[in-house]
């Protein structure tokens, strides 16, 4: 997927039938199961994030496919259920200091059942464990075991996941949790998250950039920064037991100062289990914060602007699970790639290419590249990631100059498909010669 830059499998077998047919029989055999596949994402992510201050990202998106004439394809409602598709849940490593992504950590998912149509009817009378938004949890509970050699971990989800069994269970020993309020919360002592932040001094000033969405433009904004600590009741929704009555977290709120005439201001309360006792590191958790947009990435890597995932014409939802989470997987190294062109990764090859991929990209670089000038030299380390990419790129068409436009994901793609055969060819080499 990652080498033909789409997931449609008669593409991806270059045109050979008995090839497909392999394709069609691994997704159709119940021994291999989606919670199998999820439990090997992580499998080079666990090294990748060892002695690293890491942000774990998770969110859940629709992967919403077409269901023509009634053609359901054994697919649950989605949205506001006029779709039908799969719901997937990943989370993904992040390195705290430079932003490269490491790896997928874990995750779900899941197609509903046409009998939850009303999922959200009486929502909060029901137990978490039979909620959706039991997955933020989840996820963030089975990734401290995948995430134990990172020298410190904060999870990193959306207002979606403003739950206060995840305020509750979560944090522990060098992992914490860093997120965005949801709704206003009474404090002990009295007050709500809503209005006690009004009240604090500012600390400190600061522009940022909004980032565009649909419903505003791309603009500057200056904020200002106020924090304290605080702590929120036990909600009488939060039901099982063990719970504490209360938690004391960090609030961290900024509010836009003179916004452009017609603007709504902005105002973000973030909540964090982080003790935070100035300005500098109320600015950190900001930032970090901010790096959500790795994971939205990922997520149009995964359909639209990359692979495609939601153009499947597989017939059956069990076997469209598994297409999507192989998917994910090959959004993230896509992903990895892509960021790896500006040489700011620290990352291995071996995270994204095969021994024979890797030994063909070494003969390319000492024979093909070998560099006329030093201007044409791969500066990169030996071996690492922001190396490979280089030779890909220089596959792809890029003229390898630093003066020159960076490499996009075309380039990336036109290079990896000349890499395949190469590598192979390379393969057969070791193989065949005595």
């Amino acid at each position: 997927m990652v080498h033909g830059g789409g997931i449609c499998l008669r593409r991806l077998s270059g045109g050979t039938r008995s090839v497909e047919v392999r394709f069609h029989r691994f997704l159709a055999n119940p021994r291999v199961s989606v919670e199998k596949l999820i439990a090997g994402w992580s499998e080079k992510t666990v090294e990748a994030v060892a002695g690293r201050d890491v942000l774990a990202i998770q969110d859940t998106s629709e992967i919403n496919f077409r269901t023509p004439g009634g053609r359901n394809r054994g697919l649950g409602v989605i949205g506001k259920g006029v779709g039908r598709g799969i719901l997937l849940h990943p989370m993904i490593a992040v390195d705290a200091r430079t932003g490269e992504c490491l790896g997928l950590v874990g995750g779900n998912a899941w197609t509903r059942a046409d009998k939850q149509g009303e999922i959200k009817k009486n929502n909060a009378r029901r137990p978490l464990s039979e909620k959706e938004s039991r997955h933020w949890i989840e996820t963030a509970q089975t990734a401290k075991a995948t995430l134990c050699a990172a020298k410190s971990v904060t999870m990193i989800a959306d207002r979606e996941a403003d739950i206060f069994q995840l305020w509750a269970q979560v944090p522990g020993p060098n992992v914490h949790v860093l997120g965005r309020l949801f709704r206003e919360r009474p404090l002990v002592g009295g007050g709500s998250t809503t209005t006690i932040g009004g009240g604090w001094p500012v600390r400190d000033t600061r522009k940022i950039w909004i980032r565009e969405r649909e419903d505003r433009e791309e603009r500057a904004a200056v904020v200002q920064l106020r924090f304290g600590r605080i702590a929120i009741s036990r909600p009488a929704t939060a039901v099982e037991p063990g719970l504490p009555e209360q938690i004391s977290l960090t609030l961290i709120e900024l509010s836009e100062m003179d916004a452009p005439e017609g603007a709504e201001p902005i105002v973000w309360r973030l909540l964090t289990s982080h003790v935070v006792e100035e300005a500098a590191a109320a600015w950190r958790m900001v930032d970090a914060y901010r790096q959500r947009w790795i994971i939205e990435q990922f997520f149009r890597t995964l359909k639209k602007q990359g692979l495609q995932i939601e153009d499947s014409q597989i017939e059956s939802a069990d076997r469209l699970l598994k297409l999507v989470v192989l998917a994910a997987q090959a959004a993230v190294t896509t992903l990895q790639l892509v960021q790896a062109r500006d040489g700011s990764s620290a990352l291995p090859a071996m995270l994204v290419f095969s021994q024979s991929e890797i030994a063909a990209l070494d003969a390319l670089n000492k024979t093909k590249y070998a560099p006329r000038t030093p201007l044409q030299k791969n500066p990169h380390p030996t071996f690492s990631l922001t190396w490979a990419a280089w030779i890909v790129a220089r596959l792809g068409g890029w003229d390898g100059y630093p003066s020159s436009r960076p490499p996009g994901p075309i380039t990336f793609k036109t290079g990896l498909d000349v890499l395949k055969p190469l590598a192979l060819g390379w393969a057969l080499r070791d193989v065949c010669m005595p």
